[in-house]
């Protein structure tokens, strides 16, 4: 979010809509009344349980204790490795304020532990996974969806199955495909739930580990029907690879992947990755932090300007062993930020409906183009703070480093720190490590973050010259799809009253000095550049759109699909995720992959595998209101802003504009990429791609 001077920002998603007109208008909401006028739908709330009803920052802040390991594995020929077993259960959690109802959730947590200090307990978000560079981890992933008899568990919230999804119902011969029906339009799927855990931002894992979207498995439940496929497609091919690679065994309801942490250190955070129902699972509560610490590029390689000694950051983190509620003060805190919706009885809301996001009540498959129960964004009407609606978290006056995650739904953050006064923050790390320097968002970004979905901050907040008191961190992204500008200039704001307030800091004095490095002083690792590309790869992220009705038959114009593509000749081509891979670079190339946004939305984009660097966006050539064919960049370009400097592996794709980014592809496999806002990943704007030929035996 470029703020510096007017012509410097990002095309907006309203100027861009107010160029396009009517048939660029995207993913916003609306309606074409008879006489052909469009007006825009009035955003219509969450569940049963109003924001208002729930009290602000009187839960404490939850700082995810760390991950107990289960053992050591030692590995022919190579490194030991930190082995975990990590489960995925169904449990009430008290995520609204105490005196409010529980709510069940899902999430991640150890059930086996080599120390008696070890913590064995599930949580929404779940415990952090402290790695340490150059020592490999592998965890057993298990899907322990089920009840107290084995039983499977149905899903949390409506599962759609008119996409092209997991598809257990399908068998062997359906899985991993979008069904075809006829007759009346199908209800939502009831049956047990496929899982697979992706490590979002590892780089150089083995495609056995990464999470690959049809890899799912069901539980080992006892009652699944007959007929059903427990594994995805890529499973058994999988598991022979993870045998052969590294000695792991897979089995009913579990699978072993093993990462090599041999990346910058960073921040990751795991998640699940299934077919077509990432968007439900995560939201159901499983994710988790996952830090890699050391490395040439690690904390010991951070220097003070003024001596040129080691840097000191804010520390301690959480460490395995602590107890729990902790004994001491950390002053390195993880911080997932993600939207809710809450109804009385305290379960969490998800529609049920296609009519909750823009009123359309048909024609539904296989009468129409419109699946029954896919929101094309979603936008919770609550925020939660690690696992708790608007908690506060005392701190002292000093510095603290704070590593923000954006895991919400649809929803752009835009972190605000002007009602804190006299703070001062400064980035100092994203998704693939330090930054090329410390950018000062006080004084060069108005005390202000911007965060697309998946993306992440590693800041240092100084507390110093606070005053004593309480004060609140806003956020001033919009409760609505978000394509770039200033917020009140080309958006409202977040509700001032909910989605507008994220947390609270009550600050107190200092109880001892702050002996760490002011971020002024701190001196980065360098980062060394890739290699130039070999490659330049043109895509396209594209909207399908489909006319539908209301209940009253006003005709409306609506999203069915959101859509990647490869670019030929300047002409982009729709593809789904069963076409086949269309991205192939080969072993070891350099690329440069082009984002080239038609649609009226920000999109935050995510390669699997890699990193890459940021290298510059550049508008696009518009006729008649939309983005050209063939494909013309318009000279209007853009440096990466100065938080995307280093590597990352999200980047906000705005509209109108070609996005371009580096990377260098060294692992051969079958990866992904993808839009970030998961309601859009689950309806095809996610692709598979491989790096390398095609591996013997793999399927089809």
């Amino acid at each position: 979010m470029s703020e510096a001077t007017p012509t410097g920002r990002p095309i907006s998603r309203r100027t861009f809509i107010a160029a396009a007109g009517a048939a660029g208008a995207g993913f916003m909401l609306y309606a074409m009344l008879p006489g052909g006028e469009r007006v825009a739908l009035a955003e219509i709330p969450g569940g049963t349980l109003p924001p208002a009803d729930v009290p602000k920052f009187v839960t404490p802040l939850l700082v995810p204790p760390v991950m107990p390991r289960a053992g050591t594995v030692n590995r022919k020929g190579g490194k030991p490795a930190d082995y975990y077993e990590i489960s995925v259960r169904q449990f009430a959690q008290q995520i609204l304020p105490a005196g409010l109802p529980a709510t069940t959730v899902w999430g991640y947590g150890a059930i086996a532990s080599e120390s008696k200090k070890g913590l064995l307990i599930h949580n929404a978000p779940s415990l952090t996974i402290e790695s340490k560079w150059g020592r490999p981890v592998r965890v057993r992933w298990i899907n322990d969806l089920v009840d107290a008899d084995g039983n499977a568990l149905p899903h949390l919230l409506p599962v759609d199955p008119t996409l092209h999804w997991a598809n257990p119902p399908g068998g062997d011969a359906g899985r991993d495909t979008r069904p075809v029906f006829t007759g009346d339009t199908p209800g939502r799927y009831t049956g047990p739930v496929p899982l697979v855990t992706h490590l979002h931002g590892a780089v150089g894992v083995g495609d056995e580990s990464d999470g690959y979207a049809e890899a799912w498995f069901l539980p080992d439940a006892a009652d699944i029907p007959a007929g059903y496929a427990t594994e995805g497609t890529w499973y058994d091919f999988f598991a022979g690879k993870a045998a052969a690679s590294f000695g792991a065994s897979w089995g009913p309801g579990f699978a072993e992947f093993e990462y090599p942490n041999d990346q910058r250190e960073s921040t990751l955070w795991y998640h699940d990755h299934a077919l077509g129902m990432t968007r439900l699972n995560v939201y159901a509560g499983p994710a988790g932090f996952f830090i890699v610490r050391g490395g040439p590029d690690g904390e010991k390689a951070v220097l003070d300007a003024r001596n040129g000694a080691t840097a000191v950051l804010p520390s301690p983190a959480p460490m395995e062993g602590d107890k729990f509620p902790p004994n001491k003060t950390y002053l390195e805190i993880p911080i997932v930020v993600q939207d809710r919706s809450f109804n009385d009885d305290g379960s969490l809301f998800y529609p049920d409906t296609r009519e909750f996001f823009d009123e359309i009540v048909g024609p539904y498959i296989p009468a129409g183009e419109f699946s029954p129960i896919w929101q094309p964004e979603f936008f919770g009407n609550m925020l939660m703070v690690n696992g708790n609606t608007w908690p506060f978290h005392q701190v002292e006056q000093r510095r603290y480093r704070l590593r923000f995650l954006n895991g919400c739904q649809s929803r752009f953050l835009i972190l605000d720190f002007n009602a804190i006064p006299g703070v001062e923050v400064w980035q100092i790390g994203n998704e693939g490590g330090f930054l090329a320097a410390p950018v000062n968002l006080t004084t060069d970004n108005g005390s202000r973050m911007l965060l697309g979905l998946a993306e992440r901050a590693d800041v240092i907040v100084d507390f110093t010259n606070v005053p004593v008191g309480a004060y609140v961190l806003g956020n001033v992204g919009p409760d609505e799809p978000f394509g770039g500008g200033v917020p009140d200039l080309d958006f409202p704001k977040a509700d001032p009253d909910s989605t507008g307030q994220v947390m609270s800091f009550v600050v107190g004095p200092a109880l001892a000095a702050d002996t760490t490095t002011p971020p002024q002083y701190l001196v980065l690792p360098p980062i060394a550049p890739l290699p130039a590309e070999s490659v330049v790869r043109p895509l396209a992220l594209i909207e399908k759109m489909a006319e539908g009705h209301n209940e009253e038959g006003d005709v409306y114009e609506g999203p069915v699909e959101a859509l990647l593509g490869d670019i030929q000749s300047g002409v982009w081509i729709d593809r789904v995720w069963a076409d086949p891979v269309t991205e192939n670079p080969a072993v070891g190339a350099t690329e440069v992959w082009e984002f080239v946004n038609t649609t009226g939305d920000a999109h935050p984009m995510h390669v699997h595998e890699v990193v890459f660097e940021v290298v510059n966006r550049e508008g696009l050539v518009l006729d008649g209101g939309e983005v050209a064919q063939p494909v013309q960049p318009d000279g209007n370009v853009r440096p990466p802003e100065p938080w995307e400097t280093g590597f990352k592996d999200t980047v906000i794709a705005y509209p109108g504009e070609v996005t371009r980014v580096r990377a260098t592809f060294v692992n051969p496999g079958q990866y992904v990429w993808h839009c970030h806002i998961v309601e859009h990943e689950d309806n095809e704007m996610m692709r598979p791609y491989r790096i390398g030929p095609e591996q013997p035996g793999q399927p089809a």
